[in-house]
């Protein structure tokens, strides 16, 4: 599965606004990099075109395995996920209905629901309607994916924003358990996460 992405010459244009040109990193295994600068510099639009959601104007995005290069499309397959201001969850539905939804279309274990369940403590939104949750809470509800269904790459849009003091440090620990698993992060910031990361500034 992915073990390195690298982006080469990227350039990304939205309506006839030109956000970024020349954009050149790579993140490997073990690493997360957060992504600064300011609103519209293009971060999201960055996370998007990496997940396949947006196509660049110019340059390459490469995604290499354990023995090789991959294919975009086999990568973004089972490889990622993205957490973004978009949570994507059904309003209508009970929280617990939302999770198992998700969980399972990302093809998560058992295991892995339990993991997740209790790593985000939704056992306590279990019973109420998305509609009802508050920020926090959907953000708690839309991350356990990252959880339940492990995936290498983590491209994450303010994924702390939302949350109490209690679950920022919760998630810090599962974003430091997954760099320490090989996994890889990249963020979308404007305060620090609460791991060690590389930065880079967009649209600067």
């Amino acid at each position: 599965m992915i073990r390195q992405v690298q982006v080469e010459n990227l350039a990304i244009v939205r309506g006839d606004r030109l956000l970024f040109e020349g954009l050149n990193f790579s993140l490997q295994s073990g690493q997360a990099m957060s992504l600064t600068g300011r609103n519209g510099a293009g971060k999201t639009s960055l996370l998007r075109a990496i997940a396949g959601f947006l196509r660049p104007a110019e340059g390459n995005i490469h995604f290499k395995g354990a023995s090789g290069p991959l294919e975009p499309e086999e990568a973004r397959a089972g490889g990622l996920h993205m957490a973004g201001h978009q949570d994507g969850l059904k309003s209508n539905r009970v929280a617990e209905d939302e999770f198992l939804f998700q969980a399972r279309w990302t093809g998560a274990t058992p295991g892995g629901i339990a993991k997740a369940r209790e790593a985000l403590d939704l056992d306590v939104i279990a019973d109420l309607e998305v509609r009802k949750l508050s920020a926090g809470q959907r953000r708690r509800l839309s991350l356990a994916r990252l959880i339940a269904s492990p995936r290498p790459l983590w491209l994450l849009d303010e994924p702390l924003a939302p949350l109490d003091a209690a679950h920022r440090t919760a998630f810090g620990l599962m974003m430091q358990a997954h760099l320490a698993g090989g996994g890889m992060i990249l963020a979308a910031v404007h305060d620090p996460l609460p791991i060690g990361t590389l930065s880079l500034e967009v649209g600067g």
